[in-house]
């Protein structure tokens, strides 16, 4: 994520000033790539850069984002912002009070095809959201003799790693979420990745989200999907498929007109749109279509969908309390 990040900075006017990796080797190659620095610690690079953007493990989110904040630095950082709700709360307050921007990279919004639909149900021309399905799939991730993907208290496995994604574009398409109820499959052996997770969520808006996510998928698959229904038609969109985006609207009662919408060349990636919307942000004070507690729902709905699954209930989701610089 760190070589895709840095290739996205690229597209903006900034100045990619270093890297730091476990190791100086690690970090080297990147740094020769974009003839920059290799640096050995995180205080010293702090104190070379303007913005710093963090794209380690989760379980290290919580820790850089308070010294990147307290050492004056806007912030770019990689989802789930933090393992926990207590951990994200406090990185929120922190960037608040140091007067910093933080940004959590929930890329999906970026994507053309899931920005495109919320243009389109944003119109209101087809409707207020009802069902929405959303799966997302792919292999467990692969990081060799550490994964710590696959260590649950580092990452929170599948269902916050990965369907967090989804738990965000629900709630950006729908509103706030009211219950989540989920189910999951999970194999902690090595030789069996096993992991899948089904989760309802209802919204206060009345609409219900259906998330399915899975790492169960071979290597080197990789799947997207999603249909929004409405009172006046529906969208979708399946990654395996050559068409972007289906409109289908009710004509009348027995028939239906499909519609199908051009896609837009993706001339950058999604990784540097989102980049380059916090350099606006940061440079030209523009608009950022994601902020740190959009981020923090996102969390609480993937924690509160870890919960549901262990206790075999339904899980109410409750306001977090408002966070004060």
């Amino acid at each position: 994520m760190g070589r895709t990040h840095a290739e996205g900075w690229t597209e903006s006017k900034a100045t990619i000033a270093g890297f730091l990796g476990s190791t100086p080797e690690q970090a080297k190659p990147l740094a020769d790539m974009y003839q920059a620095q290799v640096y050995s610690d995180f205080a010293t690079m702090l104190a070379d850069v303007d913005v710093v953007d963090i794209c380690t493990p989760t379980h290290l989110h919580h820790d850089m984002v308070l010294q990147a904040a307290e050492a004056g630095k806007d912030i770019v950082c990689e989802k789930p912002l933090a393992r926990t709700a207590e951990q994200a709360q406090a990185m929120i307050h922190a960037c608040r009070t140091a007067g910093v921007k933080l940004m959590v990279a929930h890329v999906v919004r970026f994507f053309p095809e899931y920005a495109q639909a919320k243009a389109i149900v944003a119109q209101g021309d087809i409707g207020q959201p009802a069902v929405v399905r959303l799966t997302r799939g792919s292999s467990r991730p692969n990081k060799g003799n550490v994964n710590w993907f696959t260590d649950l208290e580092k990452s929170g496995g599948m269902m916050l790693d990965l369907m967090i994604h989804d738990f965000d574009y629900a709630r950006w398409i729908s509103g706030e979420v009211k219950t989540v109820f989920a189910k999951n499959i999970s194999s902690k052996h090595p030789d069996a990745p096993v992991d899948y997770g089904l989760v309802i969520l209802t919204h206060h808006s009345g609409a219900i989200s259906h998330v399915e996510g899975s790492w169960a998928y071979p290597p080197p698959m990789f799947r997207t999907r999603f249909e929004i229904a409405t009172a006046n038609g529906w969208l979708e969109h399946d990654s395996d498929k050559s068409v972007a985006i289906g409109l289908h609207l009710h004509q009348q009662e027995t028939a239906t007109t499909d519609v199908p919408l051009p896609s837009s060349p993706l001339s950058e990636s999604p990784y540097a749109a989102q980049l380059k919307a916090f350099y606006n942000h940061i440079a030209h004070d523009a608009p950022l279509p994601i902020s740190a507690e959009d981020g923090l729902a996102a969390l609480q709905i993937a924690l509160a969908a870890l919960e549901s699954a262990q206790i075999g209930q339904p899980v109410t989701l409750t306001p977090p309390p408002e966070v004060q610089a």
